[in-house]
This record gives C-alpha cells, structure tokens and sequence, in this order.
C-alpha cells in the first residue's frame, strides 16, 4: 500500500537485446544499482509474465515525499544511467508514478 505523501515510480519496458542474451543480464544489473542511491525504497526489478502487453521487464521503487523523487531524478548515477544505457538500450517503455488517493 502507497502511504499518504509516497511516490511509487515504475516503468515497464522492452530492450533491444535478445531475450537471454549477456547485454540483457549487463543492463538488468546496471539498473539494479539504481536501488543503491540514496531516498529509493521498496526497489524491485521485475520479470513480465503476462502476454497482455510487449514489455519484458518492469522496475518499481518508492520515495518517502516527492522532494526524494526529484533527488533521484537529479542523482548523477540515475543520470548516467539514462545517458549511457537507457536510451540506447530500452526499445519502448512506459512510465508511471503513483500517490495514494485522497481518503
């Protein structure tokens, strides 16, 4: 359950590399590292398993307060990250963040 002032940013997504392959596990551990940077919690990388849609893979993580998130979003190793691998290697994807609605 997202608390009252939480933000759950997820995204699912397809890489360009073959299913199985060595670039797909070296791009799945890199973005495992973005759980280590500080204000991320409840991080996971996850695996699609419906056929519902054409994502393969998924990450969810969650921020304490939206001032968390955005020190996340200016982290220098998140950065780096979308420089250097997301954008060359993420086909498609979709992003959503997440609060608790109003009680």
């Amino acid at each position: 359950t997202v608390q009252p002032g939480r933000i759950r940013h997820t995204v699912s997504f397809r890489l360009r590399h073959p299913s199985g392959s060595e670039a797909e596990r070296d791009f799945l551990d890199a973005a495992g590292r973005l759980g280590e940077i500080p204000g991320v919690e409840a991080f996971d990388i996850l695996a699609e398993v419906s056929p519902k849609n054409q994502f393969r893979f998924g990450i969810s993580m969650e921020f304490r307060d939206a001032a968390a998130y955005e020190a996340y979003n200016r982290h220098p190793e998140h950065v780096r990250f979308v420089e250097e691998r997301w954008l060359s290697e993420v086909d498609e994807f979709l992003e959503i963040d997440y609060a608790a609605l109003p009680s």
